[in-house]
């Protein structure tokens, strides 16, 4: 320790009315707590003297027991910068003199802060073994508020008279600035009167309010309000609870039950909630008008938006999803309402219609905006909706029927192509009732092997020798006879069966196949028609593998057609899938070819074997010149490719004399054999 200078005629004055002043007196550094100067009555009541006390602390000095009391309002005083005047039972060394109230005042500097401190140690009165107790559960109290996380005040008579560090953190004010001044200051205008009746009523409760910060914006809080004793004081305590990220959560919930996640539209259970009360409201009001209320509910879907996700994955499908959410909701009025019910599915409500007119001006612009193109990880999609529209009161009564009708419209809509619409009509109920039916009898029909191929020849254009045989699928149903596909595989299709049937189809043809190599009866190749459903399938070259490895049969004695939409559609993966699938010696041919889009440029790009002329060209010839030149072309461009080339149709030697004149290189038809099953094409063939 440093030496310390000889004190002055001044110091010598000071510590000479220090001395002599009735009580204990110390000054302590606010940063270290050690002592700078003490009288000699603080010094001697410590067992020290005026040179031995200095630069002990004041824990050292008073002990541990009275430091626990006394350190909580040092701390407040550091805050605050504020006198303060506390209780305590101190017990000088000797065991006789005792102190029950220290007093500490804080030193300012320069610049406003706390250097020192004044400590002064007294005896007021003579104190019961219960003021103690007192005393000690006061220093408990305010050692809790100033751990506490959550805001706590006192207030007497509505006045503040005290708070803890985090509600003057919430509140945006120093202690010095709430205390007293009175409480409903710092409560929201709203909400005063509640807090008010509170205060008067002496109530001891807990409720939600809204207090205001200094900025002026409002915080919800959860106050929690009690009465106790402080002292001599009658008090009123209220724990300030910051509840703004509880609300939010909450709300967030809320939302989220009657909100989709991903578009923020409403989901299937708000909107049909709120649909339902619209229809009770208008039939309630179509009591008192002549003409009653009418809505148009749409039902859209994304036209194969599944190729979306598949092909860029779902967080790209999704963006697609929000901007075709965001466009579908700009061309509503405000009153109408917009869902998501999943999936690729969006479900509107046009309140307040007059007639069909009014929803054609909405389905053109819906056409137009949803058909814009979409720009997902750098791939520009054009994505395309499909629309069925029911009307109430005409449709549907309740907003499960309408829902129903305008999903059957939907589906007709789809069918018709892409970027259409269909208004619905009872007769389609009808139809959907026979869909249901037939989609029953298709599953029990599967399970009960009543599927049958039947064969149509295919022969070489020069020579007439069978080169070839299409199988074609037959449904021997029980009630109804043998069914051909146009019946039956539209159905199918919808309702995922086609997956089914097609693997038997195709299990089926190469065993056939199988028979006619192994017994040398018919040692060509057996065409089989995809679905578009089989295609889309991951893997689906693999499945026609394990069937082939399965019956032993190479695939040399397969030929696969695939329509030209077909190809179209998958585009992206359709290259790779065919690469495969000849790589396993599998023909892959174009079937009904000049019916659908395909793009010439992709044309040269996809690994193809065969064209097969539509049998729509075909069927003019040799007298349509147009036809006549559109079925040329495909002749001198398949083989300009280095493509084979088939003619579909073929009915009369006229035609087949043409064809075989422009160079064409198979025949299938009437005029050489109708489809026949695996019996009577084998007949057919020994009579040749």
């Amino acid at each position: 320790m440093s030496a310390i200078p000889a004190p002055g005629p001044i110091e010598h004055g000071l510590r000479f009315i220090a001395d002599h002043l009735g009580g204990l007196l110390a000054l302590y550094d606010a940063k270290t707590q050690s002592c700078l100067f003490a009288n000699r009555a603080y010094a001697q009541a410590f067992g020290c003297d005026a040179q031995t006390v200095l630069g002990r602390s004041f824990a050292e000095l008073i002990g541990p027991t009275a430091w626990r009391l006394v350190q909580p309002q040092l701390e407040r005083l550091l805050q605050t910068r504020q006198p303060v005047h506390h209780g305590l039972d101190l017990l000088a060394v000797d065991g006789a003199s005792r102190w029950n109230q220290v007093d500490l005042t804080p030193q300012l500097d320069v610049d406003g802060g706390v250097s020192a401190v004044l400590v002064q140690l007294s005896y007021k009165a003579p104190r019961l073994a219960a003021d103690f107790a007192v005393l000690e559960s006061e220093a408990r109290l305010d050692k809790f508020m100033q751990a506490s996380v959550e805001g706590i005040a006192f207030h007497c008579e509505g006045m503040i008279t005290d708070a803890n560090p985090p509600l003057c953190d919430l509140l945006g004010y120093r202690l010095q600035d709430l205390l007293g001044r009175p409480a409903l200051d710092f409560v929201a205008p709203r909400c005063r009167d509640r807090v008010a009746a509170v205060m008067e009523a002496r109530d001891e409760l807990t409720f939600e309010s809204e207090m205001m910060h200094r900025d002026g914006h409002g915080i919800a809080v959860e106050l929690i309000v009690r009465s106790m004793e402080r002292g001599a004081e009658r008090l009123r305590m209220c724990i300030v609870r910051d509840i703004r990220e509880r609300l939010a959560a909450q709300a967030r919930i809320q939302y989220l039950a009657r909100h989709d996640g991903l578009t923020s539209l409403l989901n299937r259970s708000a909107f049909m909630e709120q649909v339902q009360t619209l229809i009770l409201q208008a039939s309630a009001a179509a009591q008192l008008k002549p003409t009653p209320q009418q809505f148009a509910l749409l039902f859209i879907d994304l036209d194969n938006f599944k190729r979306v996700n598949d092909s860029l994955g779902h967080l790209e499908g999704d963006k697609v999803l929000k901007t075709v959410a965001e466009r579908i909701s700009e061309c509503l009025r405000g009153t109408d309402l917009v869902a998501r019910f999943g999936g690729d599915e969006f479900v509107i409500l046009l309140g307040d219609v007059q007639s069909r007119a009014d929803v054609l001006v909405v389905l053109m612009a819906l056409l137009a905006v949803v058909e814009v193109p979409v720009n997902a990880d750098g791939c520009v999609l054009t994505v395309t909706p499909s629309i069925g529209v029911a009307m109430y009161p005409t449709h549907g009564a309740r907003a499960e029927d309408l829902i129903q009708h305008a999903d059957m419209a939907m589906y007709l809509a789809k069918a018709k192509g892409r970027a259409s619409y269909c208004f619905y009509e009872p007769s389609q109920a009808d139809s959907a009732y026979a869909e249901l039916v037939l989609e029953s009898q298709l599953v029990q029909a599967i399970e009960r092997n009543e599927f049958v191929l039947y064969f149509q020849p295919q022969v070489s254009a020069a020579t007439g020798e069978l080169v070839g045989a299409e199988a074609l699928l037959r449904w021997r149903h029980p009630q109804r006879g043998l069914l051909g596909p146009d019946v039956f595989i539209d159905v199918a299709e919808r309702h995922r069966l086609m997956l089914d049937l097609g693997a038997w189809v195709m299990r089926a043809a190469a065993e056939q196949a199988r028979v006619w190599h192994q017994s040398g009866i018919a040692p060509v190749r057996i065409a089989v028609n995809l679905s578009r459903m089989e295609f889309r399938l991951d893997g689906f070259a693999e499945l026609v593998a394990e069937v082939l490895n399965d019956l032993g049969v190479p695939g040399a004695w397969l030929e696969l057609e695939l329509t030209e939409r077909m190809l179209m559609d998958e585009i992206a993966s359709a290259p790779a899938t065919l690469a495969a699938l000849r790589a396993q010696g599998l023909t892959v041919s174009v079937d009904d070819f000049g019916t659908g889009y395909t793009s010439l440029a992709h044309l040269t790009r996809l690994p193809l074997d065969k064209l097969k002329i539509d049998q729509s060209f075909v069927a003019p010839l040799p007298n349509d010149q147009g036809a006549a030149a559109i079925v040329r072309a495909v002749i001198q461009m398949a083989a300009g490719l280095g493509l084979q080339v088939s003619a579909e149709g073929v009915r009369t030697a006229a035609q087949r004399d043409l064809l075989l004149e422009w160079g064409c290189d198979g025949l299938q038809g009437e005029m050489i054999g109708e489809p026949m099953s695996a019996q009577a094409f084998e007949h057919w063939l020994a009579q040749r």
